[in-house]
């Protein structure tokens, strides 16, 4: 995790989705962070990213969104692919001097059929067509326009970022500052196209290659833009076409799982379910309790406003199920219950006391407020 909060700045380094090099951010972690600043208060997010998952960005990209206090995103060395959509986000976009921006189309490859190719093709137009309607969002001009920029690999320096909308403004040189440009997030910056010759020499010198630094799940395969590598095929699995297929299979899966998550309106919980290796029918059950989930939380607000505003989503993200956010909510009533003074001039109406008083108090407000506690 490289996600730093100090006062009411967040910074966000590494690649988006965590799951290469020793550094790297989340959704999940996005929004803890966010809770931590406070939803009603201003942030900036100091952001330098070479990029990673698309839907992980686009996850992110949503959370910054929703936060209610103004929202600045400072691009400090590299904001690159799904690292430049989360940064949409911002209220307000700076450029820092010596800063670099890039949007892109996002990638994918398949291995089998033609209907498989097709099915691919599909996923990532769709994907495409999202995104560009973000950058046109931000930057006032036309989807399509947008669309010419991301099939063109466009790599933007401060000034032309804000010539385009990208960004809302070029930072200007610190007193004292040396000539030195910001360093930039570690990244295999050779995967890209028309990546800038420096970068790429980084990249080499540095030996910055596109290897898991963090476990993922079974079925964690590549999805349309830089998701995480193929898993290793099942044992038995042995010649080049079983090989292939259980890989094709993996993708085929990941790229289903994204979709069942946006359909249902919580793309955060996409990396946390490819993780656990889900199935598609577990996927469908976990993302169908999202608005059940959002409903507990809001009941369990009502009795305990300390609750956090965000806690539905940073639940969502965690890949929590209903019951584990029902007990969760049951233990933080709990915690409170047990922390609550008695008033000594009011007697005691039962023998009950210590931890299974506030456990039968709270059951019983529980069930007031609607908020089930399974057996």
């Amino acid at each position: 995790m490289t996600v730093r909060v100090s006062g009411s700045e967040i910074t966000l380094s590494g690649t988006v989705g965590a799951l290469w090099y020793d550094e790297g951010f989340t959704a999940s972690e996005v929004i803890a962070a966010l809770a931590q600043v406070g939803d009603e208060n201003d942030v900036t997010i100091r952001l330098n990213s070479g990029g990673g998952i698309a839907t992980e960005g686009s996850a992110i990209h949503a959370a910054i969104a929703r936060h209610t206090g103004k929202t600045t995103i400072v691009v400090e060395g590299i904001a690159a692919s799904a690292a430049s959509l989360l940064a949409m986000a911002g209220d307000e976009i700076e450029m820092a001097l010596g800063s670099t921006m890039m949007i892109h189309d996002p990638s994918g490859f398949t291995y089998g059929t033609a209907a498989e190719h097709e099915m691919s093709l599909r996923a990532l137009n769709a994907l495409a067509t999202s995104f560009s309607n973000v950058y046109a969002a931000k930057s006032g001009r036309t989807a399509q326009q947008c669309r010419a920029d991301m099939k063109a690999e466009t790599w933007l320096t401060p000034d032309d970022a804000v010539t385009q909308g990208y960004a809302t403004r070029a930072g200007s040189k610190p007193a004292n500052d040396n000539d030195a440009e910001p360093a930039v997030a570690a990244f295999d910056y050779r995967i890209y196209a028309h990546a800038p010759k420096r970068l790429t020499a980084l990249a080499e010198k540095n030996d910055w290659r596109m290897s898991v630094t963090r476990p993922p799940a079974a079925s964690a395969a590549p999805t349309p833009e830089k998701e995480p590598p193929m898993p290793e095929p099942k044992a038995g699995a042995t010649t080049p076409e079983d090989i292939a297929a259980a890989r094709q299979a993996a993708s085929t899966l990941a790229i289903e799982i994204s979709d069942i998550c946006a359909k249902a309106g919580v793309p955060a919980m996409t990396t946390q379910l490819l993780r656990e290796g889900v199935t598609a029918e577990q996927a469908r059950a976990r993302t169908s309790q999202a608005k059940d989930i959002r409903m507990a939380v809001d009941l369990a607000r009502q009795k305990d406003p300390t609750i956090e505003a965000n806690a539905a989503d940073v639940y969502l993200a965690e890949g929590k199920s209903l019951d584990q956010v029902r007990a969760a909510l049951f233990e933080r009533f709990v915690a409170k219950e047990e922390k609550t003074p008695i008033n000594p001039t009011t007697p005691l109406a039962t023998p009950e006391a210590g931890a299974s008083s506030a456990t039968a108090s709270m059951q019983r407000q529980l069930k007031r407020a609607g908020v089930k506690q399974e057996a």
